[in-house]
């Protein structure tokens, strides 16, 4: 029985410097991107605190990678949409589902990148590629919808008005948060079923 490789261990000193204690040497964001890219887990350590701070660099990564021109990757609607969830009641789910969305789409990558060698090589104005990344994403928009009904108290009909009377009669003992909350949900709902019939 193997053991698992343990990620390689990166010191961030005050100096914005970067330390990879696998190769005792200094290493840039860029490098990082690189061992991402090809498979490498790392973990990064304040040098002086030793608090680890793997997410705020793997953010930098990303807002380097943003920066270079022809690299965007995060759409500016995506953006807006994801500073609009921090502080929200949604904020727990999103992170879940997120990944789970990637790693759906890392799952199904061989498939589109043939069906778009397929499709762009016969015809640059093809369908077909699309047609797939489409059904992919209703399919997505699917699940979190699902997710959602897991946390909505009755059910909601795609087409009925969320703000009408719910099915089940609501008890009047429930604290104010509890129905802002639903009303939240609803109208979540509400924008997902107006996104997937487009």
């Amino acid at each position: 029985m193997t053991a698992e490789k343990k990620p390689t261990v990166i010191k961030k000193y005050a100096n914005r410097r970067l330390y990879h204690t696998g190769t005792s040497t200094y290493v840039t964001l860029d490098d990082l991107a690189g061992m991402v890219k090809g498979g490498e887990d790392f973990v990064v350590f304040d040098a002086k605190t030793g608090e680890e701070i793997t997410r705020s660099v793997l953010a930098q990564i990303i807002f380097e990678q943003e920066g270079k021109s022809g690299q965007n990757l995060l759409p500016i609607t995506f953006l807006r949409q994801l500073i609009r969830y921090y502080g929200d009641s949604m904020q727990a789910l999103v992170p879940s589902y997120l990944e789970f969305s990637l790693q759906t789409l890392s799952q199904n990558q061989q498939k589109f990148r043939e069906q778009l060698s397929t499709t762009f090589g016969q015809n640059p104005f093809g369908g077909a590629a699309f047609t797939a990344m489409d059904e992919q994403a209703q399919k997505n928009m699917a699940m979190f919808r699902d997710a959602l009904r897991m946390f909505t108290p009755f059910p909601i009909v795609p087409g009925q008005d969320p703000q009408a009377e719910p099915t089940k009669p609501v008890k009047n003992d429930q604290p104010a948060e509890i129905d802002d909350l639903k009303r939240q949900l609803s109208e979540v709902q509400r924008r997902l079923d107006k996104l997937s019939s487009k």
